[in-house]
């Protein structure tokens, strides 16, 4: 899409919901403290980031490329998601963003439409190699322009009890209608306990599936935006949802609870949708069933698709207050593919490298401690990141999956439609489109 025609879709507005309820915070100076554009002689960079280790991963940069090309990066940690989307844009407003600011993916468009970030294409666009396809699209917006170099990503997969999967006599799911067979055969053996729960307290569950079944969210038709949150594939995706818990066939209580830890726990829930991450939290949630998990990929619409979703992952960009822009993108793209960094965010950061080649690299030779007993854990991990369906992300995310949280949880306690639930979200991220001045296509 032509430079012109990126503008008028994405800094048509100069507030996005994020934005808009900002207020006038006060910011100490916190960009770059050089003048001049790329000016020669020592550079000092601040990035924003909220990865635990990331200043121990800095220090390989400060004390090597960056010490050779006199670029030193400090690390300011911040707080994750829209806390940190609307720290950057309150900076940003006042001309004192910081260099590098850490982004997942699906804020990258809020940050775009404010003009917060900047284009790197030509800075680190021969890095496009190194990454999944459907991976550095979400870092283009579907443009020729670059926001950001990918950093970690989140593929889904399907995590189960492998004792009680046996115990049972059930098999892995390969499609969606046996993953809803095994779940009423389970019902049928063992009452008490549930295949899984589908949990209306995190958006990016669902947001993931929908990406698998096909959906994009946010497209653009001409100058305006599209909006395809309540299109087939997510009603599809809404409609198995809704009937396996209107039926009881699944739980419905929400992720994340002691509840719900307790039910991972003692082996009353025995499966989980989710994603390449799941160990950190399996280890912390259920604790006395390490080992006794396994991996496999996400069940299919149909046996001839290999697609995943993806839940979660964030980006490195650079921002268009720095005064420094090809120092900065030459660190971004050292930290999200030099072979080094890529293993100390893994030691340091427990992430899961967007970079193809550090995937089954380094860290990622042996399983997680949790699946000691699958040792094929990475090598089945990178076969499914390479299926990474492309993403659709606009200007307006927070809105979408705020309605998600209201419209999907009242519909999921009182076990009503969640087509229904779907158009209210496809409804009010339209209007807040609008309401922002966006233009929207029909």
């Amino acid at each position: 899409m032509p430079n012109t025609k990126r503008r008028r879709l994405f800094v048509r507005s100069a507030a996005t919901s994020v934005a808009v309820a900002l207020g006038a915070t006060a910011l100490a100076a916190c960009g770059s403290e050089d003048a001049g554009e790329d000016a020669s002689g020592p550079v000092s960079l601040t990035y924003w980031t909220w990865t635990p280790g990331m200043d121990k991963v800095v220090d390989l940069w400060n004390k090597g490329p960056g010490k050779k090309d006199q670029i030193t990066v400090t690390v300011k940690k911040q707080a994750s998601g829209d806390t940190l989307v609307t720290k950057i844009l309150t900076a940003h407003k006042a001309g004192k963003a910081p260099d590098l600011v850490q982004a997942e993916y699906q804020a990258l468009p809020t940050l775009v439409s404010n003009d917060a970030v900047a284009d790197i294409a030509s800075e680190v666009g021969d890095a496009k190699d190194k990454f999944a396809e459907g991976v550095w699209q979400q870092t283009t917006l579907g443009t020729d322009a670059v926001y950001a170099v990918p950093q970690d990503i989140g593929p889904m997969m399907f995590y189960y009890r492998e004792d009680l999967f046996k115990q049972y006599d059930l098999k892995v799911p390969a499609t969606w209608e046996e993953f809803a067979e095994t779940a009423r055969a389970l019902k049928k053996k063992a009452p008490d306990k549930d295949l899984t729960t589908f949990s209306a307290n995190d958006s990016g569950l669902f947001a993931g599936l929908a990406q698998q079944a096909g959906a994009k969210w946010w497209t653009t038709s001409g100058d305006k935006w599209k909006v395809g949150i309540d299109d087939a594939a997510s009603q599809k995706v809404a409609g198995f949802w809704g009937d396996l818990v209107k039926e009881g066939a699944i739980d419905d209580q929400p992720m994340y609870t002691p509840s719900w830890n307790k039910a991972l726990n003692t082996g009353k829930q025995i499966a989980w949708v989710s994603a390449v991450w799941a160990p950190g939290t399996l280890t912390t949630a259920a604790p006395d069933t390490k080992g006794k998990w396994a991996m496999a990929p996400l069940p299919q619409w149909s046996q001839s698709e290999n697609v995943t979703g993806s839940w979660g992952g964030s980006s490195t960009a650079v921002t268009t207050d720095s005064k420094n822009k090809a120092a900065a993108a030459k660190f971004a793209a050292w930290l999200n593919t030099d072979g080094d960094a890529l293993n100390a965010l893994a030691k340091e950061s427990g992430i899961y490298p967007a970079s193809t080649s550090a995937q089954l690299s380094g860290a990622f030779t042996t399983p997680p401690d949790y699946f000691s007993n699958q040792p094929d854990f990475y090598a089945k991990a990178a076969e499914i990141a390479e299926s990474t369906a492309p993403s659709a992300w606009g200007p307006n995310v927070n809105v979408a999956y705020t309605t998600f949280k209201d419209a999907f949880g009242k519909a999921t306690k009182d076990k009503s439609d969640f087509a229904a639930a779907l158009k209210t979200m496809q409804d009010d991220t339209v209007a807040d489109l609008e309401k922002q001045g966006f233009e929207v296509a029909e």
